[in-house]
């Protein structure tokens, strides 16, 4: 069997996974998709170690794109994408996405590798303290300029780290007061947005490093992409589904924990 089907298949075997949590979180998936994959293909020797995190994330963010849409449509049917604040969220993570996509090529890898850990410790430290809060502080969401601004930014820190933005959106719209489940179903919706616009950059920035014949669009690795997809676009909408079965405690504890395992398997590999 060769390699790049043998590749195909642990990516699918990863998409499986990661696309449950996609559906259950909003968390787009990239948080575990980034340095799992960043494991595989320094398994297969795809391209060389300092070049392999920057493919990651961009394949991550192309997954993304087709993941976040089958636990987006998941979410709406069950009424938890709340249209009123969507637009003006996307609007922003868009922006967000963009800049930071183009970006991409003239961050340092250690860099990367930094803020994506320090990000992750400090939202599962905060989701995991909320979770422990039997009487949280109600606070008002921000006006829609001001929530714009936040989600800018968000955009771009989940586009610079490989993720949908669950795992930044979630914690923000959660400390405003939205309900855990509502700032679930946005997040999985705005996660297209962050997808498409963080891809376009990493494909328009990485093609002068790679090629389409060596399976490469841009930063984006074909084969990796085609096999985590095609199981997760099947296995979000059962997470999705899930959120309606678990307590919102055990969610955050759960989003809180994964956190924590994939921060610390970034920092040490």
């Amino acid at each position: 069997m060769s390699e790049v089907i043998m590749l195909i298949i642990y990516c699918a075997i990863l998409g499986s996974g990661v696309g449950f949590l996609a559906g259950l979180l909003g968390i787009g998936g990239g948080l575990v998709i980034v340095p799992i994959l960043s494991a595989i293909l320094l398994h297969f020797e795809v391209l060389a170690a300092e070049q392999v995190v920057v493919a990651a994330i961009a394949t991550s963010l192309a997954s993304i794109l087709f993941t976040s849409t089958s636990s987006a449509i998941a979410h709406h049917k069950n009424g938890n994408v709340p249209w009123g604040i969507a637009p003006w969220i996307m609007m922003g993570v868009a922006l967000g996405a963009l800049i930071s996509g183009f970006l991409a090529a003239l961050l340092p890898e250690h860099v990367v590798r930094i803020v994506f850990a320090v990000s992750v410790v400090l939202i599962a430290l905060k989701m995991l303290l909320s979770s422990k809060n039997d009487a949280p502080v109600e606070r008002k969401l921000p006006n829609k300029g001001v929530l714009t601004v936040f989600t800018t930014l968000t955009g771009g820190l989940s586009t610079m780290i490989g993720i949908g933005g669950g795992a930044l959106l979630v914690p923000l719209l959660t400390f405003f007061s939205l309900d855990m489940k509502k700032a679930i179903g946005c997040a999985s919706a705005c996660g297209i947005v962050i997808a498409l616009f963080g891809s376009i950059g990493y494909i328009s920035s990485g093609s002068a490093y790679f090629a389409l014949k060596d399976g490469f669009a841009g930063f984006v690795y074909l084969p990796a992409l085609f096999g985590i997809v095609c199981t997760s676009w099947f296995t979000a909408p059962l997470g999705a589904k899930a959120t309606h079965y678990l307590p919102v405690s055990t969610i955050k504890k759960i989003f809180a924990v994964l956190l924590f395992v994939v921060a610390v398997n970034m920092v040490v590999n």
